[in-house]
């Protein structure tokens, strides 16, 4: 530390007095330290406005460049990389036609610029990390982003014809749903309001053009996308995430709980009499346990959805004031999979469609996707089922004649010994019977 320490004995040599002198450059160092503004986080860090962050190094050494864009950039994090240089040239593309088709409202690109430049301030705020941008590069990158965002919705919506040989088609758009590549949802709107011609009045909202952009990957029913024609979210990480929230999910308040444990697999819990059933509710978070059977539905695992789930924990974690509910089904799927054979009986009972790859490395993603995740397993939505489920499992009389029945019931062959013993047995319990008749009354000559 540079600090350097003189000493004194007295006459007698009894005692030591020790001064201490700090080194002056070290103090005055430590005191511009104190003094100067953060250089990585912003300023609104931690507040509930701070909604797109940094996803932490603990989460990327164990998920790897899940959380980072592939394809595109879109917001400042990872503005400008070369990697993803090549859709820049498509994003001015886009932009030039819109441009052409926004002129009969009379609208320029610096009308454009000076509507997304009033929410300059409230859209930094979305951000944990500092943006080194200046005014003029965060402005131009955000019109340039939302507008190509927007005009892709609307393609792929039907709202605006499209090019048959546009190669933007032909992608996978995953990196739109990564928690480092977001912008804030209300420049989308800002973006969307200010270039909705006349035309399009009558037509699809942003949240309507957003959720069936997005069922392409996640192939959900017309009718559930139908619910959420004025949906909104922090961005377009979570207005997907929160679309999956059923109504009536909530998490307990603080104070009104129990001692809650995770549960066993589902190996050990159908040895306990458990069942799986599927579910008919349209979002896979609508977990029920009833009458010792678990009804859950089907999830397919695929790319996107492993990159969604991956960036909802993500985004779950970061922020404070977002309820746990990726969270809770990361740790609840943990749970129930340990092996690759509990991947493979929920894939027999329908509730997992692999389209990932095999059941080992579902289990894998699986056990990575609960890991070093922090969140209140007492007052988390599924903390009831938990304790419901526990308790059957502890049940002994549950136990005992569910072990009975796997052990002798599973197969046909099983059943065939168990009865064959059983034929047996009452065989030599009849001959014992009947030997001890005879001799305790012998037949009369």
């Amino acid at each position: 530390m540079g600090i350097h320490k003189s000493v004194r004995e007295d006459e007698n040599n009894h005692h030591a007095i020790k001064i201490w002198e700090v080194n002056r450059d070290r103090l005055a160092l430590m005191q511009q330290k104190i003094s100067d503004s953060p250089s990585i986080l912003s300023c609104s860090a931690g507040r509930s406005s701070c909604c797109i962050f940094r996803v932490p190094q603990s989460l990327i050494d164990i998920n790897g460049q899940c959380y980072q864009p592939q394809i595109v950039s879109i917001g400042p994090y990872h503005h400008g990389k070369p990697h993803l240089k090549m859709i820049e040239e498509h994003k001015w593309r886009f932009l030039g036609t819109l441009l052409n088709r926004t002129q009969s409202k009379g609208l320029t690109l610096e009308d454009y610029l000076k509507a997304v430049q009033i929410l300059e301030k409230e859209a930094r705020q979305c951000y944990s990390a500092v943006i080194s941008l200046s005014t003029d590069e965060f402005t131009e990158m955000l019109v340039l982003d939302g507008c190509f965002v927007i005009e892709l919705f609307r393609r792929i919506g039907g709202v605006v014809p499209i090019e048959g040989d546009d190669p933007l088609f032909c992608l996978s758009w995953r990196d739109l749903i990564r928690l480092e590549n977001q912008i804030p949802f209300f420049v989308l709107e800002c973006r969307f309001d200010l270039t909705r011609l006349p035309c399009e009045e009558s037509g699809p909202s942003l949240s309507t053009l957003t959720m069936n952009f997005f069922n392409n990957a996640m192939q959900r029913q017309d009718s559930f996308i139908n619910k959420f024609h004025s949906h909104k979210g922090k961005h377009l990480l979570d207005f997907l995430r929160s679309s999956f929230i059923p109504a009536g999910y909530k998490e307990p308040e603080a104070g009104n709980y129990t001692n809650t444990h995770v549960i066993q697999c589902i190996s050990k819990l159908r040895r306990a009499g458990i069942k799986l059933k599927v579910g008919n509710e349209d979002s896979f978070l609508a977990i029920k346990f009833r009458h010792g059977v678990i009804e859950m539905p089907t999830i397919a695992m695929d790319d996107f959805m492993s990159a969604f789930l991956l960036n909802c924990v993500a985004y779950e974690q970061c922020h404070k004031s977002c309820s746990k509910h990726m969270t809770t089904y990361a740790t609840f799927l943990d749970c129930l999979i340990n092996t690759y054979k509990d991947v493979a009986y929920l894939s027999d009972h329908n509730i997992i469609e692999n389209y990932f790859g095999t059941d080992a490395e579902i289990a894998s993603f699986v056990n990575n996707l609960g890991k070093d995740v922090a969140f209140d397993i007492d007052v988390c939505y599924l903390s009831e089922l938990f304790n419901e489920v526990n308790h059957y499992y502890r049940n002994h009389w549950h136990v005992n004649w569910a072990s009975f029945k796997y052990t002798y019931f599973s197969t046909p062959w099983s059943f065939i010994s168990a009865l064959a013993a059983f034929i047996l047995l009452i065989i030599t319990v009849a001959q014992t019977f009947f030997t001890i008749m005879a001799y305790v009354r012998p037949p009369k000559n």
